[in-house]
């Protein structure tokens, strides 16, 4: 097994995880399988309790693992499944040490940080390695681990040390460090200090803006310190990706190569592109998997990368100009990060349709009457952007900030036949308002908004805990059998009679209520195995109005976007009858593969004849 680590310098948020997930997608392009695994420093069990304003999204696992976001990066960029051992955090390792101190596993010793928590650590990475992430049996050959936070925190300690002496045990030709500093482009005033000098002693008099005169200069000191910190714990990178606003001039490779001591070929620059999907592209152009393959001895037996088709999807996306404008209704808009698997699903979606995506984030909280006396121009402007919305997404959430105004935002799309997503939450609320609108139930409400409410649309689940949050809700993969085909979210899937999607749910619509939705219109024709949990609900006489208790946007990819969320995109542009046709039709389709390459695609009892299309759109058969 090779490793490849990804460690973080001078600030946080230099964006670790989409080069972690750039470098995978690299490797994998030369013909190699790979896995990748995230260390967080946090104490936290995982990130199951932690405020999305705070951490960003919680990322949820197939086997119902509660993640950091940037697993869900590894997942669409390599389009591998990952599983909750592949998100290592300080509770984890701290819980599994003590447990074993309890059982007497350590035979009476002393349990120290080294060498017991440090062990374990480097025995969970090389069990986490192993585990098969990409539908192959046995092990992957690569294994990408990004380090969270910053060199020099105190909590990443621990780790530092298990990684350095990591690296001693598996040796220097199967371990390659590649540091993510950051070096700063500064404004600054070229050879005031002399000039000022010669003012001091008399010999001419000038005013300030007579001597100064702009140049923008590279800065390497940031990095420099980073990587002396780095080596004084004992680790030494043997790439730097310096994050820039610019490409690093040569002298200044040359600068950081004296200091870092790392070759100049081997110092690549990360700057600021139009899109992610751009920094695979900018990795290659810089020759960054020649010099990785090389400190790992893979030259001899890696391919050439192909990205061949995921270079023509970012260029095409970043031409892309006919816009769709999507309004996003959510409690947590204040920091984007908290949607950032919605944001991705509806990038995916719309690229598909070749439309650019135009997203108004709208806070709940502004639409509701309680903004229109606190906050008139919020409220004005939140309503503003709702009326001109194509289409309106309601992500899931918790707790009762802003549930009127997504209720609001619900009411609006169905009176005003707008495309209509709602996820979680959101479509919970869509059967809330549809009770109380349409049903005439004034106080209809959910048991989790309103314990007491007599018309309890939405209830609790009986297996869920009352006592315990972590890890106790609805998790991870399930299955949704559909009803019948003639549902919008049917077509969509390509009528098939189920599809596995991803939850993390405590609450559910009640079932006692669904006879009365039904015989007023209200469609589920997406239910469980046992046939008693609503999966999907539909609108069947509007244009698309239809909600999810399952996340979708967590199985979307790039070229491979959400069934679901191609139909709000494809609604919302008025294009619902092509993706509906596309969806269910038996052709053959392409799209760009995770190694870059195009891979042929022949849909359930298709002619394999090829037809010219660059997106799959949906399920389909692998020749």
């Amino acid at each position: 097994m090779k490793y490849v680590v990804v460690s973080g310098g001078v600030v946080s948020g230099l964006g670790k995880g989409v080069t972690a997930s750039s470098i995978g997608l690299i490797l994998k392009s030369c013909g190699f399988r790979v896995t990748a695994i995230k260390i967080d420093p946090y104490l936290n069990i995982d990130a199951g309790t932690m405020s999305p304003i705070e951490h960003g999204e919680v990322y949820v696992l197939d086997d119902g693992g509660e993640v950091d976001l940037d697993l869900g990066n590894y997942e669409r960029f390599m389009d591998i499944k990952l599983t909750r051992e592949n998100n290592i955090t300080t509770g984890k390792v701290y819980k599994h040490v003590l447990e074993k101190e309890r059982r007497g596993d350590y035979l009476g010793k002393t349990v120290q940080v080294v060498p017991h928590i440090t062990d374990a650590i480097q025995e969970w990475i090389e069990r986490a390695a192993k585990i098969p992430v990409d539908g192959q049996s046995g092990p992957a050959d690569v294994c990408v681990i990004e380090l969270g936070g910053t060199i020099g925190d105190i909590e990443s300690m621990p780790f530092i040390e298990a990684l350095g002496q990591f690296s001693y045990r598996v040796g220097s030709e199967n371990f390659c460090l590649i540091h993510v500093s950051l070096v700063p482009v500064l404004n600054v005033v070229g050879e005031q200090a002399s000039l000022l000098r010669l003012v001091s002693f008399g010999v001419f008099i000038l005013t300030m803006s007579n001597i100064m005169w702009s140049n923008c200069l590279q800065k390497t000191k940031p990095t420099q310190h980073s990587v002396k910190d780095l080596r004084g714990l004992g680790l030494s990178p043997n790439i730097l990706a310096c994050r820039s606003t610019k490409p690093l001039e040569d002298n200044v490779k040359a600068k950081l190569s004296q200091f870092c001591q790392v070759p100049m070929e081997n110092i690549v620059t990360l700057y600021d592109c139009p899109n992610i999907w751009h920094i695979p592209l900018l990795l290659k152009e810089q020759k960054a998997h020649e010099a990785i393959l090389h400190v790992l001895n893979l030259t001899g037996i890696a391919k050439e990368p192909a990205l061949e088709e995921w270079s023509l999807m970012a260029k095409m996306s970043d031409k892309l100009h006919v816009p769709v404008r999507i309004a996003v209704v959510g409690k947590y808009t204040e920091l984007l990060d908290s949607y950032l698997s919605i944001h991705k699903a509806l990038l995916h979606a719309s690229v598909a349709r070749r439309k650019k995506l135009v997203i108004d984030w709208i806070p709940a909280s502004d639409l509701e009457q309680g903004a229109k006396k606190e906050n008139p121009d919020a409220y004005k402007a939140a309503w503003k952007l709702l009326k001109g919305a194509d289409g309106i997404l309601v992500p899931g959430g918790f707790g009762n900030r802003g549930v009127q105004g997504k209720i609001l935002a619900a009411k609006h799309a169905r009176e005003n036949k707008v495309p209509y997503l709602g996820i979680c939450l959101g479509m919970q609320l869509a059967v809330v308002e549809y009770a109380r609108n349409v049903l005439g139930l004034a106080d209809a409400n959910s048991a989790e908004l309103d314990p007491n409410t007599k018309n309890p649309c939405v209830i609790f689940m009986p297996e869920g805990s009352t006592t315990h949050m972590g890890g106790t809700m609805r998790l991870g993969s399930r299955r949704t059998y559909f009803q019948s085909k003639d549902s919008k979210s049917a077509k969509l899937y390509g009528n098939r009679s189920f599809v596995d999607e991803r939850h993390r749910h405590r609450y559910e619509v009640n079932p006692a209520m669904v006879p009365r939705f039904e015989s007023s219109g209200l469609t589920f024709p997406g239910k469980d195995e046992t046939g008693q949990r609503m999966e999907i609900v539909e609108l069947p006489n509007h244009p698309f109005y239809v909600g999810a208790q399952f996340h979708p946007e967590y199985k979307s990819r790039p070229g491979k976007p959400s069934p679901l969320f191609l139909g709000l995109i494809g609604a919302a542009s008025g294009e619902l009858d092509n993706v509906l046709q596309q969806s269910c039709q038996e052709s053959v389709g392409s799209r760009p593969h995770s190694n870059g390459k195009l891979e042929r695609l022949y849909w359930k009892g298709a002619a394999k004849k090829p037809v010219s299309v660059v997106y799959s759109v949906c399920d389909r058969v692998c020749s």
